[in-house]
């Protein structure tokens, strides 16, 4: 008997017209990891800077110009707008946290002791390395700056003239008044001010959601600074600036990886390699940016991330980005009087070393969060009798250590809401240990969480 095979059925013929799935499926171009982009942003502006100052090409110089201050204007762009909302809502927004007057509190006295801590690092470094001696500067290199703090102008330029010239002028510290005044008031009010509440929180979501395309120009953006700035000055200033340079980028390193990681292990509980997987975007948008206020939505959204309630997140996240500057208000003043006292041989005391602790920690607010801390070196200068010419002198390398500074605010802006939040028992702990790396796109996209968790 035999048996026979079942027949296949027959296959359709080809379509000749047909597009092969292979290529109907071709996978759009996949573009590399966000801090791949700012890295190769930074590479690009080194060499074509280098390329513009070497063989004095004025069209790139032009252009490495022109994209850097476009960034850095788009960034500021939103500055005014952005802090009264921050900070007007984030007051509002303590109605929903219990002991929200404790949690205020406890945040103002850590950004004071981290700011103590940084200033005791910047100030050990400068005795140690004495930053100004053989650098061939005089005072004759120096030259007075056209604007300058003094305590005078801190305290009476708290309170504006008027709503208008504030916004105009960018007078953030003012801005920041009058928030503080219409969140208070508004929680006075109750339920009376709910809609002016929810108007804000409205207008805050547009401007971030705004700024969040601003962040996404930040490799190109890096890329004009970094131009502009290898341009603008060469490496031949990094001679005469080497141990001033070092010693910021050290000073700020020690906080960053030093007494960060350790208030994160010893205080919170936490680890701090978690935190800096999930902070890492922030810190390196600060980094290229220069500015806290322009990397406020990241810090913010990086420290939920971090298991931080929402509703304190809002509040300490903008306070922070307005105050709490352990780069550029305590590294960086410190190692910069000692730097000018060298320069025009002026003997530094005891007393001295005292008014510049007191002055990084309470003329902090006075950089308010924009890039560059020229107001609160000659605060700090003026304070201590030093000729401001010195300023002159450090206006040269400021675009080169602002990078440094900036990062490390930022990232202390992010480890004090941590810290408190785990004292206080409101950190979703399962949220902190499952935080990760992650993309831009990713941060964007993800929901907030919106519940605080109230202590057992």
């Amino acid at each position: 008997m035999s048996s026979s095979s079942p027949t296949p059925p027959a296959s359709p013929a080809p379509d000749a017209n047909a597009t092969p799935a292979a290529v109907r499926r071709r996978p759009p171009l996949a573009l590399p990891p966000f801090w791949a982009q700012i890295l190769l942003g930074l590479v690009l502006g080194v060499l074509f800077g280098w390329i513009a100052r070497n063989w004095n090409v004025d069209w790139l110089s032009r252009t490495l110009d022109e994209i850097g201050g476009i960034f850095v204007q788009l960034l500021q762009l939103a500055v005014g707008p952005l802090v009264f909302f921050a900070i007007a809502i984030s007051i509002t927004n303590l109605r929903n946290v219990s002991n929200a007057a404790r949690l205020a509190g406890r945040t103002l006295l850590w950004f004071l002791a981290t700011s103590l801590i940084a200033v005791a690092i910047g100030l050990t470094i400068g005795l140690l390395t004495n930053p100004g001696d053989g650098t061939g500067l005089t005072p004759a290199d120096g030259a007075a700056p056209e604007t300058e703090g003094s305590w005078l102008d801190f305290l009476t330029g708290i309170v504006p003239t008027d709503v208008v010239t504030p916004f105009a002028d960018l007078e953030v510290l003012q801005i920041v008044f009058m928030a503080a005044v219409v969140g208070v008031a508004a929680l006075r009010l109750g339920d009376r001010a709910a809609p002016l509440i929810s108007f804000g929180e409205t207008v805050l979501e547009l401007l971030q959601k705004a700024l969040w395309w601003v962040i996404r120009l930040a490799p190109l953006g890096s890329l004009g600074l970094i131009g502009r700035s290898i341009d603008q000055y060469g490496w031949d200033l990094l001679g005469d600036y080497a141990t001033f340079t070092v010693d910021v980028y050290i000073g700020c390193a020690l906080v960053l990886f030093g007494v960060y990681p350790l208030l994160l292990r010893s205080v919170a509980g936490v680890s701090p390699l978690r935190f800096f997987r999930a902070a890492w975007p922030a810190i390196q948008l600060a980094f290229v940016s220069r500015s806290s206020i322009g990397t406020l939505p990241v810090t913010q959204k990086v420290t939920e991330r971090l298991g931080v309630p929402r509703e304190y997140t809002s509040f300490a996240v903008p306070l922070g980005a307005t105050t709490k500057m352990d780069g550029c208000a305590a590294i960086y003043p410190a190692l910069a009087a000692i730097f000018v006292a060298e320069i025009f041989d002026v003997s530094l005391g005891l007393q001295d070393y005292v008014l510049i602790a007191f002055v990084s920690v309470i003329g902090s607010a006075a950089t308010a969060g924009l890039t560059g801390a020229t107001v609160m070196t000659t605060l700090t200068l003026s304070t201590l009798g030093l000729p401001l010419e010195g300023v002159g002198l450090l206006l040269a390398i400021d675009p080169i250590l602002d990078m440094v500074r900036t990062a490390t605010n930022v990232a202390g802006q992010a480890v004090v809401p941590v810290i408190v939040a785990s004292r206080e028992k409101i950190l979703d702990r399962e949220a902190y240990d499952s935080a990760t790396s992650f993309d831009f796109d990713q941060l964007d996209s993800e929901p907030r969480r919106d519940e605080v968790k109230t202590a057992a």
